[in-house]
């Protein structure tokens, strides 16, 4: 399916990639707590959103015959 420097290639890819983040993550940390100070606020309002459109088609089938 794959060769063997397809793998170590994928591999290598895969490690590089998950210290990037890492590093990035750590780079900024301390900004974060002031740049998306009250996010959640949007997360739990496109939550409601998703569960209330649910919420509707579910309704809407059961009322159609």
């Amino acid at each position: 399916m794959f060769s063997g420097g397809q793998l170590i290639f994928a591999l290598i890819f895969f490690l590089a990639f998950l210290i990037g983040i890492i590093w990035a993550y750590k780079k900024d940390k301390g900004n974060n707590k002031v740049l998306f100070k009250g996010s959640y606020k949007v997360l739990l309002f496109a939550l409601f959103v998703f569960f209330a459109l649910y919420g509707i088609v579910k309704l809407k089938h059961l009322m159609m015959p």
